[in-house]
């Protein structure tokens, strides 16, 4: 009787997703996918959800592969000597190898008053929060989008399409991923959009109450409602594991993705950092990241050493509204380069293409797995890892 191999997933994002639907290609792997949700969340899209233009999620039942079984819950804890994991609903899941891929989040904000009064929206309940919340106001009422990261903006020009006044606080810098020029070309768009943008030293929010944000400047102005988008964080669960993990939490691993603690531990996604040298938290590098460490896994199961990651970027994509867009294009170790491309419905039309072709991935992963591999090297990476390796891992280690 053939063994079978028990592989658990945690998490049901872009990553998780595309590592389970990976794993199918052996008929001897039994996966398990654990997700909170019952529905897949396109993060990409929350945006739209709080403006009512897209609900932001997809049945899991169009981009899973038959053969993985879904289980919504909630992971609380790894037991990675006995190889399992506890759930939130009572009992455990025994695994042979674990795929952790947990994701990310807007971190609670640390600026007082911002966690009473600022609202997130980096999952699906903190936007369904908000999304009555703005539909209650009139347009006259006074919005303030805090961060200049892609949420930022994408939140912030399609509340002022619809005709809101918005205010952007941008912090230091408009878009710091941008280059100057296409920096100008979204500003000239928010102008037009007859938003407020304010960026500089200067503007850093430094609080927040029911009807204001204070700026490090000591100017305050009034806010009826304030939503924050700025920073990433990774949820806690690697930590509280006792797993190795970097400063801001993420799972620690080789570059086979492979935890440095455990061979049966796999992380991918926001939440895993190579080498302590992560790459962008962002659903263009998940999709890559995703079946490369279901690769891992398979490598392992067939007695062969697991191959080293390999993720290429292209740039980014920002909507500026329905109507506007905006693509920043990059070298492929992810430093952008002086081209770039805005314009009106073209480029809102490639933006949605792209959120579209991020679904299509998965649907594709699932009906054939291994067939796509859209990733490419990015040479810079094999340089910069002597110097890392260098560096004292100060950050390093398990959890106390």
């Amino acid at each position: 009787m053939t063994k079978r191999t028990d592989v658990v997933v945690i998490g049901g994002g872009y990553a998780g997703v595309m590592a389970a639907n990976r794993l199918t290609r052996r008929p001897d792997v039994n996966v398990t996918l654990i997700n909170a949700r019952p529905e897949f969340v396109e993060r990409i899209r929350l945006h739209q959800l709080v403006t009512g233009s897209d609900d932001a999620v997809v049945d899991y039942r169009t981009i899973l592969a038959g053969g993985v079984r879904l289980v919504v819950d909630t992971v609380t804890r790894i037991d990675a000597p006995g190889r399992r994991v506890r759930l939130a609903s009572g009992g455990d899941l025994r695994y042979d190898y674990l795929i952790y891929a947990v994701g990310s989040g807007s971190p609670v904000p640390d600026v007082p008053g911002a966690a009473e009064h600022a609202y997130r929206i980096s999952t699906l309940e903190e936007a369904e929060r908000l999304r009555p919340v703005v539909d209650a106001r009139d347009a006259s009422a006074r919005l303030t989008v805090v961060g200049a990261g892609p949420t930022g903006l994408e939140t912030a020009s399609e509340l002022a399409e619809q005709g809101r006044n918005v205010t952007l606080v941008c912090g230091r810098t408009l878009g710091p991923y941008l280059h100057p020029r296409a920096r100008r070309a979204v500003a000239k768009r928010f102008a037009k959009l007859g938003m407020t943008v304010l960026e500089g030293p200067d503007a850093t929010v430094i609080g927040v109450t029911a009807d204001a944000v204070q700026l490090a400047d000591g100017r305050e102005f009034p806010s009826d409602v304030t939503i924050w988008t700025a920073g990433f964080g990774v949820p806690d669960l690697a930590a509280r594991s006792g797993l190795s993990t970097d400063a801001i939490g993420r799972l620690l691993t080789d570059e086979t993705l492979t935890s440095i603690d455990d061979p049966r531990v796999i992380a991918t996604g926001d939440s895993v950092a190579p080498s302590n040298l992560p790459v962008r938290m962002s659903c263009q590098s998940a999709v890559q990241l995703g079946p490369q460490a279901a690769e891992t896994v398979l490598s392992r199961i067939a007695g062969k050493q697991p191959k080293d990651f390999e993720v290429g970027f292209f740039g980014e994509c920002i909507s500026l509204g329905r109507r506007a867009g905006v693509v920043q294009f990059a070298r492929k170790d992810d430093t952008v380069s002086r081209m770039y491309h805005e314009g009106g419905k073209s480029m809102a039309m490639l933006k949605e293409a792209v959120c579209w072709s991020t679904v299509w991935q998965l649907r594709q992963e699932a009906r054939r797995p291994g067939q796509l591999n859209l990733w490419f090297k990015d040479r810079q990476r094999a340089k910069m890892l002597p110097a890392k390796a260098a560096e004292a891992p100060v950050d390093a280690g398990p959890a106390a």
